[in-house]
Formats: structure tokens, C-alpha cells, sequence
């Protein structure tokens, strides 16, 4: 078969794949970063319990294998079936790209909130002192000074987190979710012409640099001021 039947066959569907790597990538990112938001506030708690529930759940996360994460998800759920069809959810968990989903979700929501919580440690704590001289309640100092200002600063680790979740949605394929990885499999299983993995490599770099290049351009816009600031 030559290369141009090869992606004649074989393209589409490998495009197709990328669409669902970057849909499974953008859903879990942005729900994780939901997720992040109040672990990160409960990391920072006066309160000793919320900050061992979320250190809990950021150092199991953060300290397994994805791949461990997905099996115990997709594979575990299946040992708990009556329950989850008790209360309505086994739709949920039957279903191999809820599972990869949620499993994506939790596991960059516990990266983003370590980002989040330095960050919010890096804001000069002088800014929440002038809030406090302004008679600014607490929540508001947080929630409109204190975290605008750590966005920006974890802006960057917040991209590399997207990036790594992008390359390591990959292993979505090994419980038959068809991403980009899975139609390469496919693809290759059919043709045995490993030149589709090059394929795939090369899509994968293509999206990763479009991703990189609109994040600089994020950056540099929301950090003009600090850039004009510098000597």
C-alpha cells in the first residue's frame, strides 16, 4: 500500500481522533481547573482537616501512574456495578471516554491546584494588606486581588500542565477510546505500516506547537504590564 492510499484510508479517521484528543483535553482541563480552585484554597486552610482531605487527594494523584488511574476508573468501577446502577451513574462509568474523562479530570485538577497554590504564595503579601487597609473582607482580598495576580504568575505551568495532559491522553487508547492514538492503533493493526505512527507523532507536535504558540501570545498579553515595568 503506498503512503498516499495510506492516508487516503487511514487519514480521516486519524483526524477524527484528533478531534476527540482535543475534546477529552479541553473538557478535563477545564473541569480540573474547577476542581483546582477550591483544593488549592483548602491546601492554604486554617483548617488541619481540609488540609489533609486535599494534600490526600493532590499526593495520590499527583504521586500514580495516569495509566494506574485510568485502570482503577474504567476496570474498578466494573466491581461496584450494582451500586452505580442503584444511585443512576453506571451510564457513566460503562462508557470508555466518561471513564478517560473522568479520569483526566482528576488527575490535572490535582497538578493545577499545586500551581495555584504557589502562585498564590508568590503574590507579594502586601497586596493583600492594602486590601485589608481598604476594609476588604477576606474572600473578596481573595477572590479579587489575591487570585487574578496568581493566575498570571502560574500561567506558564499552567500551559506545560495542558501540554503534558495532551501527550499523556494517549493512553485513552488502551480502553478503546478512539482519540488519535486509538485510530493509529487501529490503523496500524489494518495496514501493519508503522510510517502511521510517524503520522500520529507528527499531529501530535502540530497540535502541542499551536497550543504553545497561543499560549505565548496569552502570556505576553496578560503580562504586558509587568514586561513594561521591567528595567
Amino acid at each position: 500500500m503506498s503512503q498516499f492510499e495510506l492516508l487516503s484510508r487511514y487519514g480521516p479517521r486519524m483526524l477524527e481522533g484528533l478531534l476527540i484528543t482535543i475534546e477529552l483535553v479541553a473538557i478535563s482541563v477545564t473541569l480540573g481547573a474547577l476542581i483546582a480552585v477550591p483544593v488549592a484554597l483548602a491546601r492554604l486552610s486554617a483548617s488541619r482537616m481540609l488540609r489533609a482531605l486535599a494534600l490526600g487527594y493532590s499526593f495520590f494523584f499527583r504521586g500514580t501512574p495516569l495509566l494506574a488511574q485510568l485502570f482503577l476508573v474504567y476496570y474498578g468501577s466494573g466491581e461496584f456495578r450494582s451500586f452505580f446502577e442503584s444511585i443512576g451513574l453506571w451510564w457513566l462509568f460503562r462508557d470508555a471516554f466518561f471513564c478517560a474523562l473522568l479520569t483526566f479530570t482528576l488527575n490535572t485538577g490535582a497538578y493545577q491546584s499545586e500551581i495555584l497554590r504557589g502562585a498564590i504564595r508568590a503574590v507579594p503579601r502586601g497586596q493583600s494588606e492594602a486590601a485589608m487597609s481598604l476594609g476588604m473582607k477576606p474572600r473578596w482580598i481573595m477572590l479579587r486581588v489575591v487570585l487574578p495576580q496568581a493566575l498570571v504568575i502560574g500561567l506558564r505551568p499552567l500551559g506545560n500542565e495542558v501540554i503534558l495532559m495532551i501527550k499523556g491522553s494517549a493512553v485513552a487508547a488502551i480502553i478503546t477510546v478512539f482519540d488519535l492514538m486509538g485510530a493509529t492503533r487501529l490503523a496500524f493493526a489494518r495496514s501493519f505500516d508503522i510510517t502511521v505512527y510517524l503520522y500520529a507523532a507528527v499531529l501530535y507536535l502540530v497540535l502541542v506547537e499551536t497550543l504553545r504558540r497561543l499560549w505565548d501570545i496569552l502570556e505576553r498579553r496578560l503580562t504586558r504590564h509587568v514586561v513594561r515595568a521591567a528595567p
